[in-house]
């Protein structure tokens, strides 16, 4: 009896935990991205502004520069849905080019939020980005690809808080 207690408190145990780690995130364990934030990037400015989330969605976007002109810009929306939210994003070529065909964007689903971190995984599984609050007035966005079975991160921006 002692046995049959000790192995149905076990798998109850691993239950618990498996559906503890199975959270599918919302757009509040996004909201630490609200803001405006600048870096540099390839030798340029490079401005981010997000605002808060609203409804099914918090939205965003980014604008790189160099010798005074725009390089790029890229929308990013991450919209709320049953399996948590998603992130989508478009890039565009100066003139508001889109270099995704029309009814494209890149698609990147939500694996893992803690404070002021959160993981996403392009759908293809090819790449995987963190966008993590480092300290109150640092934002750093990760991009990561998979080598030998583990995934490699490394900085893409390192922003800083704009203060108004």
């Amino acid at each position: 009896m002692k046995k049959l207690f000790l192995t149905f408190t076990f798998i109850t145990f691993c239950l618990l935990s498996v559906n503890a780690q199975s959270k599918t995130g919302t757009l509040t364990d996004m909201s630490f991205l609200e803001g405006h934030w600048r870096g540099t990037f390839n030798g340029g400015p490079i401005d981010a502004v997000w605002i808060a989330p609203a409804g099914d969605n918090l939205t965003g976007f980014i604008r790189m520069m160099k010798d005074n002109k725009v390089t790029m810009y890229e929308m990013l929306i991450f919209e709320q849905t049953d399996n948590g939210p998603i992130a989508l994003v478009k890039h565009f070529k100066p003139g508001l080019i889109g270099q995704e065909e029309k009814d494209k964007q890149d698609r990147y689903k939500f694996l893992e939020a803690k404070k002021d971190y959160a993981l996403y995984e392009k759908e293809d599984g090819s790449i995987r980005i963190i966008y993590e609050k480092r300290s109150k007035d640092q934002l750093v966005i990760q991009r990561g690809q998979s080598k030998d079975g583990k995934w490699a991160f490394s900085d893409l921006f390192v922003f800083n808080r704009v203060r108004n």
